[in-house]
């Protein structure tokens, strides 16, 4: 009697320990009490171990999901699909000709691409329960004190409630209508049953391969051809790429040489964007700024900008924002300013006044005349009003190394200085100080230069320093442009944003 059971499939429920099992009956054993599975799964997933035993002491709930008419349970076994132990997919119960049921069997196939049905479709089918499925069920109430004889097997009445139904009934499956309404949007996408999800593979490759991507991109690129619509390239092509500081909207060509001078330049530089600066001699120089000064751009005022540009590069030399800041007050930069008896000295006691307003320890030297120049004595009146340091002797400057030489002792025309006792003993200092030095508005003449400079600021068009001049920046001083035009010079400003740029010898 048993043995009429083998077959059906049951879900047993063993407590919250074991959890919830789901199978098809492959044994049942009156003597030991046990009952046994075949292709297992638990709480929904698929067991390792092909049967499973459980005993009547450990099961709690026991309910019959399918009961297979006579046949059915070793049809439905040969099929591949209840190898995932999905009740209902493997085999479906139809009605045939003659009314009684049949089983159909669906074929598989691996290597073409499937068509996975749809959930609509499928709701719609309706299976007829066969006689003999109907007549099966009376063995069941017969039969079913068999199994809870023992003591952990109770009987649920909502479980047997498919036994009450006439024989011949027909069951149908649950369809889009309910009570004569449409269901809630949430039961039509979420109350499908798990019996028909299909328990076929979906082939990837098959279905991947029937996508030509060549064919498509070129008939994309041909319609696009024909309407005149932008191209957006094929996978092969690579985009253009800009720089941050790049103009991708076109434009005029460039044009590197906007500075023309009447003679030959005996060097030339460019900047950093490629413009080419030429070198103008001394005599054409001085020209220019006897000619600035005729127009206003007084020596008072170009000494200003002379001094404000050269404290600006010489600031960034000593750190910038990194360096000069209120929470570095104990790492005050010293500068050593060395200047003579001329024009060029009271630029850089200008340039010195800018950095003692910065917050830069500045020790000026400057040799004792009986005369100055005016500039000089306007210059060192506002010296005197910072914190910075006057002195006149060698023996005051630093004997530790300074972080920055400002040298301003060398002149164009005043070349008798260099013999002078006081000049040489600076030279000497200043060489022998290992500080790196910055030369403003250096002559031309490598002999007339006693101490070799890293850094050199030229004043509005650069002259053709050498080797020991350094690096060579340019800084702007206010000249107009009619103002060069005049001297017979062709000029476009080079410096862009800023007041200072750097040369590169070309």
């Amino acid at each position: 009697m048993a043995t009429d059971w083998l077959g059906s499939i049951v879900s047993i429920n063993c407590g919250e320990s074991l959890g919830v099992y789901q199978g098809r009956v492959s044994a049942v054993d009156q003597v030991s009490q046990t009952i046994s599975l075949t292709r297992p799964f638990h709480n929904g997933v698929k067991c390792l171990v092909p049967e499973v035993t459980f005993r009547a002491g450990d099961i709690t709930e026991l309910k019959i999901l399918e009961i297979p008419g006579p046949g059915d349970s070793r049809q439905c076994g040969d099929l591949q699909q209840t190898e995932m132990g999905i009740p209902g997919v493997g085999c479906q119960v139809g009605p045939s000709q003659n009314g009684n049921g049949k089983v159909l069997k669906k074929p598989i196939s691996s290597s073409a691409p499937q068509n996975i049905p749809r959930r609509t479709d499928m709701k719609n089918q309706d299976i007829i329960i066969s006689p003999q499925q109907q007549c099966s069920k009376s063995y069941m109430d017969r039969h079913v004190e068999t199994l809870t004889q023992s003591k952990g097997f109770r009987r649920r009445h909502n479980s047997w409630s498919s036994s009450s139904r006439h024989p011949n009934q027909v069951t149908p499956k649950k369809s889009g209508l309910k009570n004569g309404q449409m269901k809630s949007k949430d039961d039509e996408c979420f109350g499908d049953d798990i019996d028909e999800i299909p328990d076929t593979d979906f082939d990837f490759e098959g279905n991947l391969a029937l996508f030509d991507k060549a064919a498509v991109f070129e008939e994309i690129e041909t319609y696009e051809r024909r309407s005149g619509t932008r191209s957006r390239g094929t996978p092969n092509e690579k985009p253009a790429r800009y720089r941050h500081d790049e103009n991708i909207l076109e434009s005029e060509p460039i044009v590197y040489r906007r500075i023309v001078v009447p003679q030959n330049a005996n060097k030339e530089f460019c900047t950093d964007s490629g413009l080419v600066v030429p070198s103008v001699s001394y005599e054409l120089h001085k020209k220019l700024l006897s000619v600035a000064e005729k127009h206003g751009l007084t020596l008072e005022r170009r000494l200003e900008m002379t001094g404000v540009c050269a404290s600006q590069m010489a600031l960034s030399l000593l750190g910038g924002p990194n360096r000069l800041n209120p929470k570095n007050v104990h790492q005050r930069p010293t500068v050593a300013l060395l200047c003579g008896p001329h024009v060029k000295g009271a630029q850089g006691i200008s340039c010195g006044r800018h950095l003692s307003n910065h917050d830069v320890h500045v020790i000026l030297f400057l040799p004792n005349f009986v005369k100055m120049l005016e500039s000089i004595t306007n210059e060192l009146n506002l010296f005197s009003k910072t914190q910075g340091q006057q002195v006149s002797s060698v023996k005051d400057l630093p004997d530790t190394p300074v972080d920055l030489v400002i040298n301003c002792l060398d002149c164009h025309e005043n070349a008798f200085l260099r013999d002078q006792p006081w000049y040489k003993a600076v030279v000497d200092w200043a060489n022998q100080n290992r500080a790196p030095v910055l030369s403003i508005d250096p002559p031309i003449n490598e002999m007339e230069q006693g101490i070799d400079a890293k850094w050199s600021l030229a004043l509005g068009l650069p002259l053709p320093l050498g080797e020991r001049a350094g690096r060579v920046y340019l800084c702007d001083i206010g000249i107009p442009q009619k103002v060069f035009q005049e001297v017979g010079i062709n000029y476009h400003s080079p410096f862009g944003c800023k007041f200072v740029i750097p040369l590169h010898s070309t």
